[in-house]
């Protein structure tokens, strides 16, 4: 795998990414990039040009960019290192869920192919991340779990938690605080009209209500 900076990869993710929550093949608009890194639409166009030159991405002037094959697999990596470093800080460190994702965002840029092997044999080849991200294994292949917004489900559905859209520390804390972890299970109780919260029930019989903006940052899956 070819040697590049921490900024050459940290596009090569990001691009990864946003195709990934659209449609395959499509065109990252760079403008929507730009805003990703929290650049300028200038510097995003200068590194672009240089990924196109190491024939990393296929970029299309005043269209877009996706990633070439190789391109694709250097992301793939980078982002299995960081949701494998997020899971040993969280299961083994005991750092909080919330605070892990920039230093993981640190530690993936490591460059040793081994390491990551050995960390992935280490932890027992996890699947799935602190966040419940899908991490993929050492071919670059993802796992798959259907999953549903919490705000998709139905009065009286059972479903447990697998993840989040977003990892801002705010949100993961707020999460923690209604314990809304990982893995539990929760109950559907009522949805309220007015501005489409939900309540929602959890073991011990406790139950919280949460609104829409909340509900539709939450991955769920049925039990069943």
């Amino acid at each position: 795998m070819i040697k590049l900076s921490v900024t050459e990869e940290n596009y090569l993710k990001a691009v990864f990414l946003l195709v990934d929550s659209q449609q395959e093949n499509c065109l990252v608009n760079t403008n929507t990039l730009s805003q990703t890194l929290n650049t300028t639409a200038g510097s995003v166009t200068d590194m672009l040009k240089k990924l196109n030159e190491k024939e990393l991405i296929h970029y299309i002037p005043y269209k877009g960019v996706n990633l070439t094959d190789k391109g694709k697999k250097i992301a793939i990596f980078t982002i299995r290192k960081q949701r494998l470093w997020e899971y040993f800080l969280v299961t083994h460190l005991k750092f909080s869920w919330d605070k892990v994702h920039q230093i993981a965002e640190q530690l993936e840029h490591i460059d040793s192919e081994e390491l990551i092997e050995k960390l992935d044999e280490y932890l027992g080849h996890p699947e799935y991340d602190p966040h419940g991200d899908p991490i993929p294994n050492a071919k670059g292949e993802f796992p798959q779990r259907q999953t549903l917004l919490l705000s998709d489900v139905v009065i009286h559905q059972k479903v447990i938690i697998a993840g989040v859209l977003t990892h801002n520390p705010d949100f993961l804390q707020f999460l923690d605080r209604l314990g809304l972890l990982i893995g539990t299970e929760i109950e559907i109780r009522e949805k309220i009209p007015f501005d489409d919260s939900m309540l929602i029930h959890l073991k011990q019989n406790k139950e919280v209500i949460i609104n829409r903006s909340v509900t539709n940052n939450i991955l769920v899956y049925s039990p069943e």
